[in-house]
């Protein structure tokens, strides 16, 4: 079994309240070296066998018609799992 692995991320315009919620507890915690944080979304997508052109094709498609809404998120990655 092969799997995709589709990244979406909020776009830079947008307020990210759980990224400063995250920059705010590392902060406390210590970790003075972040300056900033943004959080995103991650998905696995499994498909019988190897992952072909197709089945990224198609990935691409539900990234970008159902994983994310294009008004406040990017769509930043989608690649086959290991490469």
């Amino acid at each position: 079994m092969g799997r995709i692995i589709v990244e979406v991320m909020p776009k830079p315009e947008i307020l990210d309240p759980q990224g400063k919620a995250i920059a705010g507890a590392l902060s406390h915690q210590g970790f003075t070296e972040f300056t900033d944080v943004r959080q995103g979304k991650r998905f696995e997508l499994t498909v019988e066998g190897d992952v072909t052109e197709e089945a990224l094709e198609a990935a691409r498609k539900a990234a970008e018609g159902v994983l994310s809404n294009p008004v406040i998120e990017d769509v930043v990655g989608i690649y086959a799992e290991g490469k």
